[in-house]
């Protein structure tokens, strides 16, 4: 006697190809195209910038960097580089949302809500560093701003937000439908 044992028994199994292969390639996308990427968060950081300071902002999307307190005394750039970029943080999001597809098929509805809202939240979490950066440049000055704000307190913005937005995904996912009374 065999038992029956089909992880994906919720969705046929040609669509749950497609779907992990759409995921994986969506991971793929996102290492080979991370400097196009990395342009776009800069962007982002320039637009928040520019709505929240009145000393000047320029972005440079083909250097990956944006420059602030133009109007200032000492203005200041930033430079992304790969590892500074959420696009690394968003890698293991897809690997998990793929691992509980396999598993729960049935859930994929919940499961790319969960990726949606856990991928915004990375990003923001990521912006929020930028602005952490920025901030303490402001209020510390240059040398001593940018050592607090990029090695020991954006560092833990991003590993606390990373985290976050890990527990956050799994609990969007794998929670119970509220029943109606």
């Amino acid at each position: 006697m065999a038992v029956a044992s089909a992880p994906n028994a919720g969705m046929a199994k040609f669509p749950l190809v497609v779907v992990l292969s759409a995921l994986a390639a969506a991971g793929a996308v996102l290492v080979l195209a991370e400097r196009f990427y990395r342009e776009l968060e800069v962007r982002l950081a320039g637009a928040i910038l520019d709505v929240i300071t009145t000393s000047g902002v320029y972005v440079a999307p083909d250097r990956e960097s944006v420059y602030f307190g133009l109007s200032g005394a000492t203005p200041f750039g930033l430079r992304m580089t790969p590892e500074c970029s959420s696009a690394f943080l968003l890698l293991p999001l897809l690997v998990v949302t793929m691992a509980m597809l396999y598993f729960r098929p049935a859930n994929a509805k919940r499961l790319f809500f969960s990726l949606g809202i856990s991928a915004v939240v990375v990003v923001l979490v990521n912006q929020l560093r930028i602005l952490t950066i920025v901030g303490l440049v402001h209020w510390l000055g240059q040398d001593e701003g940018y050592y607090w704000g990029h090695t020991l307190l954006g560092s833990m913005v991003s590993v606390f937000g990373g985290a976050v937005s890990l527990v956050l995904f799994v609990w969007l996912a794998t929670r119970k439908p509220k029943v109606a009374a």
